[in-house]
């Protein structure tokens, strides 16, 4: 299996995995220009994109989904939730490019199983992702507000994780954000902290995940060197030495790492 974050941060979300002839999108935030574009970067021919998967309907998340389906005749994958919400916002949808699957109940796109769980976020009904290809987990989950068990148990024994470090608490205190917006983004249903981001992968790492990348960066209040040495400085706090936890970033404005997985 093969995954490359295309972009992951407040202003745009697109992921690329790659397992055998399948070939998905987790995401589609930015503009159809721009993901064309990083797609070719990796020699990914977007004719052959099988789906587009959609965690929840905010605009940094589903701006080129409905350019991309139109396009290239792309299946775009929501629950009824979700589609309720981004419909209106998608432009016409070939009626059987619209798949609709139930949160928690896994289905298949071509040999590649793919379990779709909630996550907490101010949203009609947003999910994260678990992949499973010939024995391969690989988990995505951005948008949650904070974490709990249930969260813990659908992406243990990952092989990688794509988990959010939105936010450092002080400088969103500090910073320019009104007050309502600051108070969403601290609440259970907004976004994880970088503090709580490296809590979350200490209790992970007794779960069977040892390497993850950090995403979904806030552009006004956290920086990558910064959501690092905060997550890796808590795996330390729990005895987690650098060399035992594989720890990468995600990129707000160019494509990511070329993850093999295997």
């Amino acid at each position: 299996m093969l995954f490359c974050p295309l972009f992951s941060g407040s202003s745009g979300n697109s992921s690329y995995i790659e397992a055998g002839d399948t070939h998905i999108l987790i995401d589609a935030g930015l503009t159809g220009k721009a993901i064309t574009e990083a797609l070719g970067q990796l020699k990914a021919d977007p004719c052959y994109i099988n789906a587009i998967l959609i965690t929840h309907e905010h605009t940094d998340h589903i701006n080129a989904a409905g350019v991309l389906s139109r396009r290239y005749d792309i299946p775009i994958y929501a629950n009824a939730g979700t589609w309720q919400a981004m419909l209106p916002l998608l432009g016409n949808i070939s009626r059987k490019n619209i798949r609709v699957f139930e949160t928690e109940r896994d289905f298949y796109i071509n040999d590649v199983n793919i379990t779709p769980f909630k996550t907490p976020h101010d949203s009609k009904e947003s999910v994260g992702y678990s992949l499973q290809y010939h024995g391969i987990k690989l988990s995505f989950m951005t948008d949650i507000g904070h974490i709990n068990e249930y969260l813990l148990c659908a992406v243990e024994n990952s092989d990688l994780l794509l988990i959010e470090a939105n936010h450092d608490v002080e400088l969103l205190k500090a910073g320019p954000y009104p007050y309502h917006l600051k108070r969403r983004i601290l609440s259970d249903t907004g976004h994880l902290s970088n503090e709580n981001a490296g809590k979350a992968l200490a209790k992970l790492y007794n779960r069977g995940v040892c390497s993850a990348l950090l995403g979904h960066l806030s552009h006004e209040n956290n920086f990558e060197q910064l959501a690092m040495e905060t997550v890796r400085s808590v795996l330390r706090e729990n005895d987690i030495p650098d060399q035992c936890f594989n720890l990468a970033m995600t990129h707000r404005n160019r494509i990511g790492g070329i993850y093999e997985i295997e």
